[in-house]
């Protein structure tokens, strides 16, 4: 525990059977319970985690489901309706067996998916664990080693001291970070982040591909987890999940790490474009879920009128290229459409950034 609040580490692990025994050795000792996600591997990731719970002798903080925690009353039908909800929630997860007997005394909670979900899927499912059981920090370290469990305290210590709703780390600020991380990950990762910072709303956040985070009690259930995208996109997809959700944020500076033993499962030329598709949908998902449903705000307005005359300014900017490939005398009321619309969707574009930028600072911390 820290500050008498619970912790809980998620580990969604892929074929991690060289790895995972030295991620649950060096866990540190406030972290309350491992939830380890076994995707579907194919080595004996699944075996050396039994192993580890069988040996495990350490001491632990007992824990309760919280499913049945509400009795209904004549004022607590909302209530009830949200403990219905999470408890029948459990369908739209992966599919997946839990492998401990009594899980609420267990430290290491083994839960292995009947189907390969993505790594999206297995720490959604790790966070349906510990939101059922009212963790109060949930954090995710990868099954390969490269995150340092020496850094697990700053990570969770904003959520548990400052009630920050959602922590991630950050290597793009580290002075190793360029002399480090490979030279594709690091431009991949800036262009993947400079898109996020827009489709977001966070505009602050730097490494958004870092998957070294810790989020709130109050955060998870702020947002539907099961809904949370299952592949390589999975950050990016729950920070806008949270703004929509009017969370706070904050990085933390944390060490690259690499050449530790692991092998990458991620193809960077492959998800940059899918990735970037999602980004794409998640911003007019906040667009409107956000600015338009659930808070009114103009820049709403000038978002959609900067991509209604900016597809009114390319259509006038094909007709002049036309015109000038084929030699045909450009008429001058064309030009001067093309200027007025570029101009004026130029403008809305930056008057609407400049607001979305202003109006989610409250949600940044430093």
């Amino acid at each position: 525990m820290l500050n008498n609040k619970t912790i809980a580490v998620v580990i969604p692990c892929y074929n991690e059977e060289t790895q995972i025994g030295t991620v649950i050795e060096t866990m540190p000792d406030f972290v309350d319970r491992i939830i380890i996600i076994n995707d579907k591997s194919k080595d004996k990731t699944s075996d050396i985690v039994r192993g580890y719970i069988s040996n495990d002798t350490s001491s632990k903080v007992k824990l309760y489901t919280i499913l049945d925690a509400i009795k209904p009353n004549r004022y607590n039908r909302a209530s009830m309706v949200l403990q219905n909800l999470q408890k029948d929630e459990i369908i739209f997860f992966t599919s997946s067996k839990i492998y401990n007997d009594e899980n609420a005394n267990d430290r290491i909670i083994l839960i292995d998916h009947l189907e390969n979900g993505g790594v999206g899927a297995a720490i959604a499912r790790g966070y349906k664990w510990a939101k059922d059981h009212g963790i109060d920090c949930t954090a995710v370290m990868a099954g390969d080693g490269q995150m340092d469990p020496d850094e697990l305290e700053s990570i969770c210590s904003p959520v548990v001291f400052d009630e920050i709703d959602y922590v991630k780390g950050n290597r793009l600020i580290h002075r190793s970070a360029l002399l480090v991380i490979p030279k594709v990950r690091y431009i991949g990762n800036s262009v993947l982040s400079i898109m996020t910072k827009l489709a977001s709303g966070y505009w602050h956040v730097s490494d958004t591909q870092t998957g070294y985070t810790a989020i709130s009690n109050k955060a998870l259930n702020a947002i539907r987890i099961h809904e949370i995208y299952k592949s390589y996109g999975m950050p990016n997809d729950v920070l806008v999940k949270l703004n929509i959700a009017f969370c706070t944020l904050k990085e933390v500076e944390i060490k690259p790490i690499y050449d530790v033993g692991e092998q990458s499962k991620m193809k960077i030329w492959k998800v940059i474009p899918r990735v970037s598709w999602l980004l794409t949908k998640l911003f007019f998902k906040r667009l409107w879920v956000k600015y338009l449903f659930r808070d009114f705000h103009p820049l709403f307005l000038l978002y959609n009128m900067s991509f209604i005359l900016g597809i009114g300014s390319i259509a006038y900017g094909i007709k002049i290229f036309n015109h000038w490939n084929n030699s045909i005398e450009i008429n001058t009321l064309t030009i001067l459409a093309f200027f007025f619309l570029f101009i004026s969707a130029f403008q809305s574009f930056l008057f609407a950034m400049w607001m979305d930028i202003q109006d989610n600072e409250r949600l940044y911390k430093n």
